[in-house]
């Protein structure tokens, strides 16, 4: 069987409900991108048009990516989370960035 050219994992799109395709890394050990100097990066989740009606406009998470590429997000509010996401940044704006209508404000740059 010829393994595919990219594997996939799935999760759920926060505001439709259906399944959104993410890449999914490699299962090799992940080595470290940079090592030492520049560190991890904080960040914020800037919601511009609250799609969904549920969490508001301006900074509606925190989080922090990994010199690795993985990302932890924080959810502040009533009911606080936080969640890892191994494929990154870009897995987090798949799901959480609403074509557009969410972005990233670096805040180590």
């Amino acid at each position: 069987m010829r393994p595919t050219a990219r594997a996939l994992t799935w999760a759920m799109d926060e505001i439709s409900g259906r399944t959104a395709t993410l890449p999914r890394r490699s299962s090799r050990r992940r080595h470290l991108k940079v090592a030492g100097e520049a560190g991890a990066r904080r960040f914020q989740l800037v919601r511009h048009v609250d799609v969904s009606g549920v969490s508001g406009t301006g900074v509606v998470a925190e989080g922090v990516e990994w010199t690795d590429g993985s990302v932890a997000l924080h959810w502040g509010g009533r009911y606080p989370t936080t969640t890892v996401w191994a494929d990154g940044i870009d897995a987090v704006l798949t799901i959480h960035g609403h074509n557009g209508s969410t972005t990233i404000r670096w805040l180590d740059e």
